[in-house]
């Protein structure tokens, strides 16, 4: 038996282990491999694999969706890894980053006030996390810039491509949603049950519960928040506001 924690997670209203596991059926195909899944740690998806290419399901698991680092032994400074943003707002000295350590004890990396002033300006954290649409859940990747073992304390910044992203995100003058919460297939269902579906420029798939829809000019944030807002139980919505 083999055990793959990947980098998802299953939360909100739990459609991800249906989506999940469709997406495994077709990544192992005709493989001898029977598989479960279950949510873990602050929902971080765990695959159990049994059966005779047990082995070589793990290894594409890992190769497709990444696996998180587990024990803070194994987190370098210098390295990047994928995380979620986890209780935003809930500090006033930076925003912490999931990235998956368990080991000795659970622990949540810092994306430090001071960087984060340097990076957009002298607002506080809590400004930030409104203006940008941050939510709980939204996928980030970021580069340590700091473990400090004894106190068990990580230091991260944002990748410089994600950092480019968020940048191209808060400066081409369209509202955006971030959605958080449930699968990309539930957002556009409601889309279309409200008629919005033309008021939308692109979908993204940020994650497997994560979608980030970009709007249309002149289509505002709030509106459609309101209207497919109820459609989606369960969901965390965040906005980006240019109108």
């Amino acid at each position: 038996m083999q055990e793959v924690v990947i980098l998802e997670k299953v939360y909100g209203d739990r459609s991800g282990f249906l989506k999940l596991d469709r997406k495994l059926k077709s990544l192992f195909g005709e493989l001898e491999v029977e598989w479960k899944l279950s949510a873990v740690k602050k929902n971080w998806v765990k695959v159990t694999l049994s059966g005779e290419d047990e082995e070589i399901s793990a290894n594409l698991l890992r190769e497709e969706f990444g696996e998180v680092p587990y024990r803070l032994s194994a987190v370098k400074e210098g390295d990047t890894y994928r995380g979620r943003f986890i209780d935003l707002g809930k500090v006033g000295y930076g925003a912490y980053v999931d990235i998956g350590i368990f080991s000795p004890r659970s622990k949540d990396a810092l994306l430090p006030l001071y960087y984060l002033k340097g990076v957009f300006g002298n607002l506080p954290v809590r400004e930030m996390i409104r203006r940008f649409g941050w939510v709980d859940n939204l996928p980030v990747e970021v580069e340590v810039t700091e473990v400090e073992f004894g106190a068990r304390e990580v230091q991260v910044a944002f990748s410089e491509p994600q950092l480019k992203r968020i940048k191209e995100w808060l400066g081409d003058g369209y509202d955006k949603l971030f959605v958080a919460g449930t699968v990309s297939e539930n957002v556009e269902k409601a889309l279309i049950q409200t008629g919005h579906g033309r008021d939308v420029r692109r979908i993204e798939e940020l994650g497997l519960m994560e979608t980030l829809l970009i709007l249309k000019k002149g289509t505002q944030a709030p509106g459609i928040i309101k209207e497919i807002g109820p459609l989606l139980k369960g969901a965390i919505i965040g906005a980006i506001k240019f109108q």
